[in-house]
């Protein structure tokens, strides 16, 4: 046997991506997933496409890795897909020391992010 599936938890116009472990801080990836909250597919590719953040990259990568998943795994129309959803959540921190005068060391903190982005399918207005 196996062990009985999960219920799904999203609803079946809605697909998911998740990425873990992106190198930035939270607050610097929050920016950029303000960009594309509660905006379609379409123009939320062009604003990360031309945003000048380093990190933009990464969030675009999981976005379309969000549509692929709708388009393939829950035969959703791309068409009509809006970014209902993109969170940002804190992974870990990596601390490393720097040396400084008088044989004192200082801490630097490297933090690591993880991100959600829930695509949905509204329904077409007549």
């Amino acid at each position: 046997m196996g062990k009985p599936s999960t219920q799904r938890r999203l609803s079946d116009n809605e697909a998911l991506a998740k990425a873990t472990q992106l190198r930035v801080s939270p607050q610097k990836l929050n920016v950029v997933a303000g960009l594309i909250r509660g905006k379609s597919v379409e123009t939320a590719l062009a604003q990360l496409s031309f945003s000048k953040r380093r990190i933009a990259l990464d969030v675009r990568k999981v976005l379309q890795s969000a549509v692929a998943n709708a388009e393939n795994n829950h035969q959703l129309d791309v068409d009509q897909l809006v970014v209902s959803e993109a969170s940002v959540g804190k992974a870990f921190t990596m601390r490393r020391w720097k040396p400084r005068a008088r044989g004192r060391g200082a801490r630097i903190e490297k933090p690591f992010s993880n991100l959600t982005i829930v695509v949905r399918e509204n329904e077409e207005r007549e």
